[in-house]
């Protein structure tokens, strides 16, 4: 089974010595995505624009893998302040709404650097690429 490996460039994946995403076995699994703008490598101020990076990353992060946030069929979420949760819940919901993966959101002492809020990773399906019936013929 091939595997693959995804970077978004961030210092940390190397340094830390792990990749963005790894697609394997018909799944795409993305962890460690923070809230960073990996382009301007800056953090914003709240949670709501940490998420919101968080899910733009994760979302191109699984374009190059080949696949897209309809296919995410498991996420998450890790918050360092339980009051966060109210005002990340919308965010999640316009983004997974429809899609509806398994979840789960926990409450953490804290995350790499306190100046995180959020970090959040998923586990996405590769589309199929034969017809159902053609995998047992």
């Amino acid at each position: 089974m091939e595997r693959r490996l995804i970077s978004t460039g961030s210092p940390f994946e190397k340094a830390a010595g792990y990749s963005r995403a790894v697609v394997q076995g018909g799944f795409v699994f993305v962890a460690g995505t923070t809230g960073y703008d990996y382009t301007t490598m800056t953090l914003p101020p709240t949670v709501e624009e940490q998420a919101r990076n968080c899910l733009k990353t994760i979302a191109a992060t699984l374009r190059e893998a080949g696949t897209s946030m309809a296919e995410v069929v498991r996420a998450t979420y890790y918050i360092t302040e339980a009051e966060d949760a109210e005002k990340v819940f919308p965010i999640f919901g316009e983004m997974f709404g429809d899609i509806r993966p398994a979840a789960t959101l926990l409450v953490v002492a804290g995350l790499l650097k306190p100046e995180m809020k959020i970090e959040i990773e998923v586990t996405a399906a590769m589309p199929a690429t034969a017809a159902p019936d053609a995998l047992f013929s």
